[in-house]
């Protein structure tokens, strides 16, 4: 019964390390003392994923932050006590305040509303109002808050079908009366999510906010709660564009405000990771107040939602590369996709030798849109002879879109219509600020603080 009872105690461990647990009479909440060649560690004992690397240990610090260590790095291990941690958040009544317009958060997986479950390593959602007034009590103080788990993803796992899914739980929300609604999204495709959206959600009536943590709810570092707080003041504002609201500086002081369709997460772990790309953004979140940068944004208004959901799925990205093969191209072309978006380099450009790949698909009836891989600037096709040769072939010029939007835009128009001649005319119209007259000068390494501080913004 004891070697049992050990067993459960070890969940998720395997292997070596497993094996020296079960030989010191350890297991999961222990409190030990780990000796290394290097230093001396205290900490809990953490139960792990099922997909954790096998031979290591563990451990939560005393500061918060887990720690794992090689098995083969323990010189002596002890029990020096036991701590069951309790993860569930408490709930309170999220109260109630006729004054207060009314929000609905639509959850869909991510961090920025979650808890960290330790015993399977996975992050639950904590998305009743109970939970969040819990964890996020000033939320009480911007709106009364409704709750709802969409689908519960890893935000890479994001199809078409799932922005079709929110876009009509968006409709059905502000159908019932609702003024307010905030997305808790990954953060990795968020990007792919908010120019979905803008282009799905015609003559949308109240913002839209996407929102999302780069840091887990068990971290002294998350930027979860402010996240939520900022997100909770744009979407009762009259910025009735689909958005996305995160933080402006790792000195957690305030958010950025972006709009859906100029955005880019351009940072795999800093909290500031999103940016609007080629322009600055809409505006910033500071205590609960709204400081608008761009005063030509989509009102609030008492317009009907029209839901603009069809998107063809037979829809490439494809990034050339130095060498990349034109089987990348033939491959679209013989399985019948019907729309290709390419991140060229520069100005718009991939090598001649694709240019047959390339015109043998245009022929055929696929749509190719032509994006940069620099992210930054305008796709310019006229400059050099391969642009217009491109150009030629029927390659369409994307502008400014970033390669994601260019990829979504074309996705989505391709579901409205069949037409060449009105695909053509949709993805060169300028249907939810994807476009953009000219790169601002200060757009490219924009500091938002220096901005401030030098009065620019």
């Amino acid at each position: 019964m004891k070697v049992l009872k050990l067993e459960s105690k070890l969940k998720g461990y395997k292997g070596k390390a497993k094996k020296l647990l079960q030989d010191h009479k350890l297991g999961v909440w222990d409190i030990i003392r780990i000796k290394t060649e290097k230093t001396i560690l205290e900490g809990i004992i953490l139960p792990r994923a099922e997909f954790s690397l096998p031979d290591f240990i563990e451990i939560k610090l005393e500061n918060n932050y887990n720690l794992g260590i090689h098995i083969d790095e323990v010189l002596e291990i002890e029990k020096i006590g036991v701590r069951e941690a309790i993860y569930k958040i408490p709930e309170k009544t999220f109260p109630f305040n006729k004054e207060l317009p009314s929000v609905k958060l639509l959850g869909t997986g991510g961090t920025v509303a979650s808890r960290l479950d330790y015993t399977t390593g996975a992050v639950i959602p904590s998305f009743t109002p109970g939970e969040l007034f819990s964890a996020v009590p000033e939320l009480a103080d911007i709106c009364n808050l409704e709750c709802e788990v969409v689908f519960e993803i890893l935000s890479e796992n994001m199809t078409h079908t799932n922005w079709q899914s929110l876009a009509e739980k968006i409709k059905n929300a502000i159908d019932s009366g609702i003024e307010g609604i905030i997305i808790g999204h990954g953060t990795d495709t968020m990007s792919y999510t908010s120019a979905a959206l803008s282009f799905m959600l015609k003559n949308l009536p109240i913002p839209v906010v996407l929102t999302g943590s780069q840091r887990s709810s068990d971290r002294p570092s998350s930027d979860a709660a402010l996240n939520l707080i900022n997100s909770a003041t744009v979407a009762i504002s009259d910025i009735a564009e689909v958005t996305v609201v995160m933080l402006g500086s790792t000195s957690h002081d305030y958010g950025l405000i972006h709009r859906g369709t100029l955005v880019r997460k351009m940072h795999s772990s800093v909290r500031n990771t999103f940016r609007t790309i080629n322009s600055i953004p809409l505006g910033m979140v500071k205590d609960k107040q709204i400081r608008v940068f761009e005063n030509e944004y989509q009102k609030r208004s008492k317009q009907k939602l029209e839901l603009l959901t069809n998107f063809e799925k037979k829809t490439a990205l494809i990034y050339y590369y130095p060498g990349a093969s034109a089987e990348l191209i033939d491959f679209c072309t013989d399985h019948s996709y019907r729309g290709i978006v390419i991140a060229g380099t520069g100005l718009g450009h991939v090598g001649t030798y694709l240019y047959k790949s390339i015109e043998r698909a245009i022929q055929e009836g696929i749509i190719v849109l032509m994006t940069t891989q620099t992210l930054h600037g305008f796709v310019g096709m006229n400059v050099y002879s391969t642009g217009r040769e491109l150009q030629n072939l029927g390659v369409i010029p994307g502008r400014n879109m970033i390669p994601e939007v260019g990829y979504v835009k074309l996705g989505w128009v391709l579901g409205q219509t069949n037409d060449p001649k009105e695909v053509k005319s949709l993805l060169l119209t300028n249907i939810a600020g994807e476009f953009i007259e000219r790169e601002l000068p200060i757009a490219f390494n924009y500091n938002v603080d220096e901005l401030l501080r030098t009065n620019k913004l």
